[in-house]
């Protein structure tokens, strides 16, 4: 449950529309409610700004399932990462989308969007990573726009796009490889940077070691640098940068 439903839930105690009871009804699973096997923190979002997102690796399908119903009922919306459509074709939850590319699924995508998220990517290898980060940045509330497939190797693709950059307010840039781009991109902008290895590459990449000490020890300072494969790590710090201010 999000501040703003329950500042809705006090203020329609407050003006008598609902009863005393049944607010706390609604409030009694906070800050977590305990299924055995999870404890779902319901309170985060009041905490943090950004909602418990289910990370469904490692767990069954089954328990996946029972938290995004729990979640479901408390709030009307949930974030998975990691899944698959088996889980979505379980969870048979009206609004509920699969989204194929990342492997998320969403329900209760904020409408509000603000500002704008810039995703970049530096191939189509990486994509599954870049929407990751634009998945949840999307469901977090921030308007995202996406690029593909503009790597080193071509800059003049990039190069095609360069007004977008005036336009962001922070740029997620996925590269595996020799994880280059990032610092192409840095060196181009004056807008925040969140750079993100991923595992994409031939031997000698080490599943995104290299790109990730690439962007560790790029030259141009400022730029934020995620685990392997984070995307949602990245979606989240892009979404808190967005929404400053």
């Amino acid at each position: 449950m999000d501040s703003h439903k329950i500042r809705d839930l006090l203020k329609a105690v407050q003006e008598n529309r609902i009863s005393v009871d049944k607010a706390f009804g609604e409030l009694k699973n906070l800050p977590y409610e305990d299924l055995s096997f999870a404890k779902i923190d319901h309170h985060r979002h009041m905490r943090q700004g950004i909602p418990e997102v289910i990370y469904a690796e490692g767990k069954t399908e089954a328990q996946v399932v029972s938290i995004a119903r729990a979640m479901h009922k408390k709030s009307g919306s949930f974030l998975i990462s990691r899944a698959t459509k088996k889980i979505h074709s379980m969870l048979k939850i009206k609004g509920s989308v699969f989204h194929p590319s990342s492997g998320m699924i969403s329900v209760g995508p904020k409408k509000d969007a603000k500002g704008n998220v810039l995703v970049l990517t530096a191939g189509t290898s990486d994509i599954a990573v870049a929407d990751e980060a634009a998945v949840t940045a999307l469901f977090l509330g921030s308007a995202v726009t996406t690029i593909y497939d503009v790597g080193v190797a071509g800059l003049h693709r990039l190069l095609d796009k360069k007004n977008l950059f005036t336009e962001a307010r922070v740029i997620v840039v996925a590269a595996g490889m020799e994880g280059a781009l990032p610092s192409v991109v840095g060196g181009m902008t004056d807008k925040p940077i969140i750079a993100v290895p991923t595992s994409a590459g031939y031997g000698t990449s080490f599943s995104g070691l290299t790109a990730l000490f690439a962007m560790l020890n790029s030259c141009v300072p400022g730029i934020a640098v995620m685990n392997i494969d984070n995307g949602f790590g990245a979606g989240c710090l892009a979404h808190k940068i967005n929404t400053i201010g």
